[in-house]
């Protein structure tokens, strides 16, 4: 058999062979196949002379299939299988109903919509495997430009990143969190200014430099300089060491309920308090543009450019 005849047998020619080796009938294969019976008999015909053996005993009507039949329309089946399999996994990647969505995300994301999108999407999305990866900001920008992350959840805004696509997300605002002992843990009128002599945890300005510039504004219009006396890489971490009697912070409100039994959370009032977080990316894969589409949302404008 050459290779031209091998090229000749298609998968439409496995799948009338398997209709005959299965009825045994030529005149039953042709109606199954919704064909007239001639043409399936020249194609089968034409089969076994490409392959250049017998596949077929024959009388006056189909009696059995030959040993390279049997073997024949074994394989036919197989592939016809595979081929099926294969189209459907390349739609489906097209289609972002399968791959790999690597997310990232601020601390305070978590305390928004985003869990109940992740939620959503991995029941819609049960083939895709989602990697998640909590991370500041810089940290998030990083990964985007050096593809180890498909999708960021961050605080804006960006600078120098004109080659990264902001989608608005979510929205929240900042609190004062202090430990749970502190004197001034009861005041219901607590505000920035009675900390101006409190030591502040704080995490580092390149890696959230629009949140760090926000608070530093803040303390200003309150009248003071903050003193930050440590640092910690993530809002979880930097509410931790609150927690332990480190320090005071102003965190997102959002995250108010995080160890509640250890911090008391006062809200702080005014628009400069408010900040958003976005959807950050560069290249949308099939699979992080179906995230971004489950996530779209009219009123927060998240649909207008997918």
């Amino acid at each position: 058999m050459t290779t031209e005849s091998r090229a000749r047998i298609t998968l439409r020619r496995m799948e009338q062979f398997i209709a005959v080796a299965e009825e045994l009938h030529f005149h039953r294969a042709a109606e199954r196949l919704n064909m007239s019976q001639p043409p399936l008999t020249s194609a089968i015909q034409k089969l076994e002379e490409d392959l250049g053996v017998a596949l077929i005993e024959r009388g006056n009507r189909v009696v059995r299939l030959t040993p390279a039949g049997e073997k024949f329309v074994s394989e036919a089946r197989k592939t016809l299988r595979q081929a099926e399999k294969t189209l459907v996994s390349t739609v489906d990647v097209a289609e972002g109903r399968t791959g790999l969505l690597r997310l990232g995300y601020v601390g305070s994301a978590l305390y928004g919509r985003l869990p109940d999108i992740i939620r959503e999407f991995r029941a819609s999305h049960p083939k895709v495997r989602l990697e998640l990866l909590e991370a500041t900001t810089a940290a998030q920008i990083a990964a985007l430009r050096d593809g180890t992350l498909d999708i960021g959840v961050l605080i804006p805004p960006l600078e120098k990143a004109d080659d990264i696509e902001q989608i608005n997300f979510d929205s929240d605002r900042l609190c004062i969190a202090i430990p749970k002992d502190h004197p001034f843990s009861n005041r219901s009128d607590l505000t920035l200014a009675d900390l101006a002599g409190e030591s502040f945890i704080l995490w580092p300005m390149p890696e959230g430099k629009s949140f760090h510039l926000q608070f530093i504004r803040l303390c200003a219009k309150a009248g003071f300089v903050p003193m930050i006396t440590q640092e910690a890489h993530g809002m979880h971490a930097v509410l931790s060491l609150v927690s332990v009697g480190g320090g005071v912070s102003v965190v997102p409100q959002s995250m108010s309920g995080f160890r509640g039994d250890r911090i008391s959370y006062h809200p702080l009032s005014g628009a400069e308090t408010e900040f958003d977080l976005v959807i950050c990316y560069r290249h949308l894969s099939p699979s992080a543009h179906a995230f971004v589409l489950s996530a779209a949302n009219k009123e927060q404008g998240l649909s207008h450019s997918l």
